[in-house]
């Protein structure tokens, strides 16, 4: 077989970084469970006319079809995989909802595809882990605040930097480009989701060429996206715009609600930033981008929204509101500025010497007996010199290597590091806390 040539946008972790990346989804599942949601994992493809009715996806969606397809079977055709978690959650709520008991919290940790150009951070194949809160008919504001709670309260237990959350409201946005008489806002939205990629002349030429926008339009679209706060002053700064709409005015009703309550609840947490647009059509209210704070060249690590419309059987409608984590592009970003490191590269312990191969089933019971206590243990591959089997132990950031002692003298374990050795009993020795398993560090 020739050397593979590697597929760009598809990240194969080592086994350090693997590791890190399991710790940090651990420490997701823990922390939605501990707010009450529920798992689930949907299947991986979806129809396409579910994939492609939302927001512009088609130019990233794969689709899945056999290589020897059967024309006439209609199961040959029509699907793709999933590009993200929301879609596939509305159509499971719509396929279950006579089993789930509302307001649904779920939480889904999962890999998606999207067939974008690879660059760092952004894949083709990525973790993402998802949290909802789907109410039927009608979802009480107060998730909008509870969700962004829950984020701040998972990442604070990784040894990352403090995050910052920027939030604003679709109705505001919406609302604002329909008061100013612009053709088309949803499309002015996705115009202005652009700002920060390609810079505010190209968003209001764009908003020219493509909209008919005036001069005076594109200016107040580029007004709107200027205003920043952390209370709700923003609000003041919208109206001293002069624009007026019934849908700008609930959007700020909105927004001022989520900013001062997740103020009384997590000072410093949330900002309303009115750029915030997010490109996906079935946001509604408010929508979520997360930074790690002095590391904002990173990008979003978190986003989400509200979304009334995305789940509906005739008159019954599903309206909900998400987060997710982009864990693969947070952790590749991460990993690529080394601010992310483990401690050894190896979950192991402790490795058990082999004095002689005849001693491997001696050496196996010992091993076996360590790990029966919770502490990760191997036997050396082989009964060389003690040096050698050592230097097997260093390399690979094992911290103790185990001496089983003659017939009926004690065993002994060694600290490779610092050189201290004491006798040790298999059922009772226990290594310090912080060398048990491998620990995250930040930078």
């Amino acid at each position: 077989m020739t050397r593979p040539n590697p597929i760009s946008g598809f990240p194969e972790w080592a086994p350090a970084q693997r590791m890190i990346e399991q710790r940090v989804i651990d420490r997701l599942r823990e922390t939605f469970e501990l707010h009450g949601f529920a798992p689930l994992e949907t299947r991986a493809v979806e129809p396409m006319d579910q994939l492609l009715r939302k927001g512009e996806t088609s130019k990233e969606v794969y689709v899945l079809r056999r290589l020897q397809a059967d024309a006439e079977d209609p199961s040959d055709s029509g699907l793709g995989l999933h590009f993200d978690l929301t879609v596939p959650f509305a159509r499971y709520v719509l396929e279950h909802a006579g089993k789930l008991q509302f307001p649904f919290r779920r939480y889904q940790i999962q890999k998606c595809w999207r067939g974008e150009r690879p660059q760092e951070g952004r894949y083709r194949e990525f973790l993402q882990a998802d949290i909802d809160i789907v109410d039927r008919d009608a979802l009480c504001p107060h998730y909008e605040v509870e969700l962004p709670l829950v984020i701040a309260d998972a990442f604070a237990g990784l040894p990352i930097p403090p995050i910052r959350m920027h939030v604003n409201n679709r109705k505001l946005s919406q609302g604002f480009y329909q008061g100013l008489g612009l053709a088309g806002p949803m499309a002015a939205i996705r115009v202005v989701d652009k700002l920060d990629k390609i810079g505010p002349a190209a968003v209001a030429d764009q908003l020219r060429d493509a909209l008919g926008a005036s001069e005076e339009q594109a200016k107040a679209c580029l007004a709107l996206a200027e205003i920043r706060a952390s209370d709700a002053s923003f609000a003041d700064a919208v109206r001293a715009l002069g624009v007026s709409d019934p849908l700008l005015d609930e959007g700020l009703a909105e927004l001022v609600a989520v900013v001062e309550a997740a103020a009384e609840h997590a000072p410093g947490l949330v900002v309303a930033d009115l750029k915030i647009a997010r490109g996906l059509d079935y946001y509604t209210g408010t929508v979520y981008e997360t930074v790690l704070v002095g590391h904002e060249s990173i990008g979003s690590v978190c986003s989400g929204g509200r979304y009334d419309n995305l789940a509906s059987a005739g008159d019954v409608r599903y309206p909900g509101v998400g987060l997710s984590i982009g864990v693969s592009r947070l952790l590749g970003r991460l990993f690529g500025r080394d601010l992310l490191t483990v401690s050894r590269p190896s979950p192991t312990c402790v490795v058990v010497a082999l004095p002689d191969e005849g001693d491997r089933v001696r050496c196996m019971r010992v091993a076996a007996a360590l790990r029966g206590r919770g502490i990760p243990a191997e036997v050396a591959p082989a009964a060389a010199k003690y040096g050698k089997q050592i230097r097997f132990a260093d390399r690979r950031g094992i911290p103790y290597v185990w001496f089983p002692g003659p017939e009926g003298e004690p065993d002994a374990v060694k600290d490779i590091r610092s050189g201290e050795q004491v006798e040790a009993d298999a059922a009772t020795w226990q290594p310090p806390a912080e060398d048990r398993r491998p620990r995250i560090a930040g930078a």
